[in-house]
């Protein structure tokens, strides 16, 4: 069976790229590959295997585009109200949180942020399906 390692997003800067994902999703860095004309950064924290690449193209100024296949990254905390005002609190501007609900059943708390480059993520309560 295959095994799901790393999902790659392109940065314009790597610093502030890191910064946010320490800040938000309490990733650092795992591992790092620099070469002449780009770096690869491995991002992870203890409750993962599973590990965000950044990608630095040295020398590009343009922001990239995401086109109309990219959706977001999903993540999960304990308590999503919790996660968004600690956020908040830190100066970021993620979405309202919100709730799906099958009449009174909850089966989903969550909100979104933008990360430096526009990359949506989606913190997810851990809840049903979302463990």
């Amino acid at each position: 069976m295959a095994k799901v390692i790393h999902t790659m997003i392109r940065v314009l800067d790597l610093d502030k790229s890191m910064r946010f994902y320490a800040e938000v999703l309490g990733m650092t860095e795992a591992h790092r590959l620099d070469f002449p004309d780009f770096a690869l950064v491995y991002l992870r924290n203890a409750e993962n295997d599973v590990e965000i690449e950044l990608t630095l193209n040295k020398g590009r100024t343009e922001p990239y585009t995401h086109g109309t296949g990219y959706g977001h990254i999903g993540v999960v905390v304990d308590d999503a109200p919790a996660a968004h005002a600690a956020l908040v609190a830190k100066g970021y501007e993620p979405a309202p949180v919100k709730e799906f609900k099958r009449g009174d059943e909850l089966l989903a708390r969550f909100f979104f942020i933008q990360d430096p480059d526009g990359y949506k993520i989606e913190l997810l309560e851990r809840h049903g399906h979302y463990r």
